[in-house]
């Protein structure tokens, strides 16, 4: 069979006219270094600060350092595979998350992939982990309570929705519990709950998630885990991936809580960054930006104005102190960024009086803005009861003989003490605060044992919601104090009935 010149001549005129050029541009570079979670790459030179990168065997990176001859990168994820002169590439995109309603009731890792065993997340939409806080004018004054059904914080140091609120304190004194609690207090109150844990033991995070199932709370909630197994780069992008899953809700109108459980450690995994970066270290070994680290993530807490849809979210940043040390580098950091502290103190949690809330150093700088009027109402002198107990009480000691004046303020004090203690996991709604606290600030508990005060207060609970339940329904849905007369004679128709204990 012989084939005619021209007929090649025309098929190769077709071939040319048909082809089609799919070249794509990479930018590729080469890893020079690689160690502790950390590899630097020569090459890639256009790309941007906080770009993802991949390596060639899949796991991908975060574009830290940008430096004349080459880039400083943070792996997320197992680095042992990644050898020298394997080829890193740019994705063209900068870290994001995912975020949507698909999260809640999962446990996610730092970069918002499932890893409790539920299988995939199917979501459509993501946001990039680093995005500006709301200005000033996007904002509203924070005005509605956050309640968190503990009421040594919800009559002293209120938090407001929108608020940023520091717990503060030593490793075991309770401050992870008064996080449960608050979550699940939130049951029925319109609020999306975020739990960041930051280096906690796995143990300790399935243990919280187990808590919040058996609750019913884990529905509303998204836990974002990176425990101390893993890597430093993990640890640093947890917080920012809690506070962008959140920002999804606020920007839709909705609130949000998020839970930074604890800053200290994603602190020190951000020092241990810096320096496998070889960045300057400066007070205590930490960067100089380490300040930068905290406000950029708390400054995107906030309570948008009614144009922007009236969202919220509130932080409440955990940080650890070494034996009550509030002065040291982070923690004051964090205080000055905040809008208030809850001081948790170790030698109360010792002597059982829990939550171990110092009231002393404690403070909301949002204060009664944060509260309803009949908080307001019965809370108001209870800080200076407290700090005016305290003084008593260490005078005490030295001297048998104590005026009437002096005495009366030590049993008012040692019941209010009392009446602050809460169990675990058992968060009081704000109607029955009220309600108990204005017994208390009212001098129904002068006479009533110390023993036998928390009795009173759970039996005075059940008698007003079998027999007097229209109190406790004016406060929850006016927010104001019902007429004193009622109240006066609500309770002391059940203190006739009252039995001390011998």
């Amino acid at each position: 069979m012989s084939i005619k010149p021209e007929e090649i001549s025309s098929l190769i005129k077709q071939q040319i006219e048909n082809f089609e050029s799919d070249v794509q541009v990479q930018d590729v570079g080469t890893v020079i270094r690689v160690g502790d979670g950390i590899a630097l790459a020569h090459g890639l030179e256009n790309v941007m600060a906080g770009e993802l990168l991949e390596f060639s065997n899949g796991v991908m990176g975060m574009a830290q350092n940008l430096e004349e001859n080459n880039i400083g990168i943070i792996i997320l994820g197992p680095y042992r595979d990644i050898r020298e002169g394997d080829e890193v590439k740019r994705t063209g995109r900068i870290m994001e998350v995912p975020v949507g309603e698909e999260l809640l009731g999962r446990v996610v890792n730092s970069l918002g992939q499932p890893i409790d065993g539920l299988g995939p997340i199917n979501t459509t939409k993501s946001r990039p982990i680093e995005s500006p806080a709301p200005g000033v004018m996007a904002r509203k004054s924070v005005h509605e309570p956050l309640q968190t059904g503990i009421k040594s914080i919800d009559s002293m140091v209120p938090i407001g929705r929108g608020q940023r609120e520091l717990i503060i304190g030593d490793r075991q004194t309770g401050k992870t519990s008064i996080a449960i609690d608050t979550i699940l207090n939130q049951a029925d109150q319109d609020m999306i709950c975020i739990y960041v844990a930051i280096g906690q033991k796995e143990s300790t995070v399935a243990g919280v998630v187990e808590t919040l199932r058996q609750k019913g709370a884990l529905d509303y909630t998204i836990v974002v885990s990176a425990s101390a197994s893993e890597p430093a780069p993990m640890l640093f992008l947890s917080a920012y991936a809690g506070v962008t899953m959140g920002e999804e809700f606020m920007y839709n109108g909705k609130h949000v809580l998020v839970i930074y459980d604890d800053l200290s450690k994603q602190a020190a995994a951000y020092r241990e960054l810096s320096l496998l970066l070889r960045r300057p270290p400066g007070r205590e070994a930490f960067p100089g930006d380490v300040f930068y680290l905290h406000s950029r993530l708390l400054e995107r807490a906030a309570k948008l104005n009614d144009d922007l849809g009236g969202g919220s979210i509130t932080a409440l940043p955990f940080i650890e102190t070494q034996a009550g040390d509030v002065s040291a580098y982070i923690p004051t950091n964090v205080i000055s960024i905040t809008d208030g502290q809850i001081f948790l103190q170790s030698n109360l949690f010792h002597s059982g009086v829990r939550p171990a809330v110092n009231p002393g150093l404690s403070v909301s700088r949002v204060g009664g803005s944060a509260q309803i009027k009949a908080m307001k109402k019965v809370a108001g002198t209870l800080r200076l009861d407290l700090a005016a107990y305290r003084e008593l009480e260490a005078f005490s000691q030295f001297g048998s003989d104590l005026d009437k004046a002096t005495q009366s303020k030590l049993n008012r004090g040692q019941r209010t003490v009392e009446i602050l203690k809460q169990d675990l996991h058992k968060p009081l709604t704000v109607d029955k605060q009220v309600v108990i606290l204005y017994a208390l600030t009212k001098g129904f508990l002068d006479d009533i044992p110390v023993g036998d005060v928390l009795r009173f207060e759970s039996e005075l609970f059940t008698f007003i919601e079998h027999n007097k339940k229209e109190i406790f329904e004016h406060i929850r849905t006016t927010g104001a104090l019902p007429e004193d007369a009622d109240l006066v004679a609500a309770i002391q128709e059940f203190k006739k009935g009252f039995s001390v204990s011998k």
